[in-house]
C-alpha cells in the first residue's frame, strides 16, 4: 500500500491530494477569485496566490486523508504544461518537501494526468476504467486534442487544435456576449433554455482528425456585432439562443473528429476529459454515441478541472516503474 501526494499548480487553482495506490483519500482544491475582475488569469497574480495557498492546501489534503506527512511513499507534482510562475511554485515546493523526508520525486505531465483521471478510484462511487486501447478526447481552456492510449503512458496524439482551444472558444463567446469570467460555465447553463439552431456560424474545414476554432470565434462575434447595430438590446433578448447556438457549434465540431477517429482506429472504447468535459453538450453528445456501440466514459465533475488527484494518480503508475525524478528538474511551459 502506497500514499502518493499529488500537487497541481499549473495554473490558478491551488490542489493537493492524497491517494492510497489509485484510491482517492481526499482532493483540495483552492480557487482564486482574484482574477474574476480581470475576465481571466493574471500570471503574476496566480502565482501570488499559489505561494499563499500551497501550505495550507497541503496540510488540509494529509489531515482529510487521515495520514501524516511521515506516511508518505512519494510526491507527483505538475511539472507542465501551464504558467511558468504557477507551476515554479508547485515544483520548488514538492522538491524541497521530497528532499526533507527523503522519498521519490516524481514529474507529471498536465494533459496525461487529465487523461489518466479515468483511472482513480472512489470507494464511494464505484465504476468502470478504460481497458487499452481506448480514445480520449481531452478538452480544456488551453488544450484540444484526440489521444489513443496503448497503456498508461503509451500516448499517441492523433489530432490536435491547430490554434485555439475549444474551451478558449467557450470563454470567448462568453466575454462577447457580456458574461463574467469564467464564461464556458455560464454558457452551459443558458443554452440548457435556448435553441441550439437558432443560428448558424461557418464552420472550420481541416484536415484529418485536427480542429480549428478560431474562425468559429470569428463567425460568432460578426453575428452578434452586426445584429448589435440593429439592436443594441440583441444580446439580452437572444441570451439562451446564442449560448446554445455556440454550444452546438463546438460540441459538433469536437463529435465531428472524434466520430473520424473512431471509424480510422477501429476502437469503441472512448473517454473525454479535461474542463469542457464537465459541459452538459458534450457529455450528452458523447453518450448518445453509446447506440452506436461505444463504450463511454465520462469523469466525476471533480476530476474535470484542474485537481491534484489526477497528478497523484498518475504519478502511482510512474511510481510502480520507479520512474523518478531529481531535484534538477524544471518546471516547462509548453507541451513539446
Amino acid at each position: 500500500m502506497n500514499y502518493i501526494l499529488g500537487i497541481e499548480s499549473s495554473c490558478d487553482d491551488t490542489s493537493a491530494a492524497v491517494l492510497r495506490d489509485t484510491t482517492i483519500c481526499s482532493n483540495v482544491i483552492a480557487n482564486q477569485a482574484v482574477h474574476t475582475s480581470f475576465g481571466g488569469v493574471v500570471p503574476e497574480l496566480a502565482s501570488r496566490a499559489h505561494q499563499q495557498n500551497i501550505i495550507p492546501v497541503v496540510e488540509t489534503a494529509l489531515r482529510k486523508a487521515g495520514i501524516t506527512k511521515e506516511q508518505l511513499s512519494a510526491i507527483a507534482f505538475t511539472r507542465g504544461p501551464g504558467l511558468l510562475g504557477s507551476l515554479l511554485v508547485g515544483t520548488s515546493f514538492a522538491k524541497s518537501f521530497a528532499y526533507a523526508l527523503n522519498i521519490p520525486l516524481i514529474e507529471v505531465n498536465h494533459m496525461e494526468a487529465h487523461v489518466l483521471a479515468h483511472f482513480i478510484v472512489d470507494e464511494e462511487k464505484l465504476k468502470d476504467i478504460p481497458h487499452f486501447p481506448f480514445l480520449c478526447l481531452t478538452v480544456s481552456g488551453g488544450h484540444t486534442q484526440i489521444v489513443k492510449l496503448s497503456d498508461h503512458f503509451s500516448m499517441q496524439i492523433i489530432g490536435r487544435t491547430i490554434d485555439d482551444a475549444a474551451g478558449e472558444a467557450f470563454d470567448k463567446a462568453a466575454k462577447i456576449l457580456g458574461l463574467p469570467y469564467p464564461g464556458g460555465p455560464l454558457i452551459d447553463k443558458y443554452a440548457k433554455e435556448g435553441n441550439p439552431k437558432a443560428f448558424k456560424f461557418s464552420k472550420p474545414n481541416i484536415q484529418a482528425l485536427d480542429y480549428s476554432f478560431s474562425g468559429l470565434k470569428t463567425s460568432f462575434l460578426y453575428l452578434v456585432r452586426d445584429h448589435l447595430k440593429q439592436d443594441p438590446d440583441f444580446i439580452e433578448k437572444n441570451l439562451a439562443d446564442l449560448c446554445a447556438s455556440i454550444q452546438h457549434a463546438i460540441v459538433e465540431t469536437l463529435m465531428k473528429k472524434l466520430i473520424m477517429a473512431v471509424k480510422q482506429t477501429g476502437i469503441k472504447e472512448v473517454a473525454i476529459a479535461g474542463g469542457v468535459s464537465a459541459n452538459s453538450g458534450l457529455r450528452n453528445a458523447i453518450l448518445e454515441q453509446q447506440n452506436n456501440g461505444w463504450k463511454v466514459f465520462i469523469p466525476d465533475f471533480q476530476f474535470t478541472t484542474d485537481n491534484a488527484a489526477m497528478i497523484a494518480v498518475a504519478g502511482y503508475f510512474k511510481f510502480l516503474k520507479k520512474d523518478f525524478a531529481d531535484l534538477t528538474v524544471a518546471p516547462y511551459s509548453r507541451q513539446g
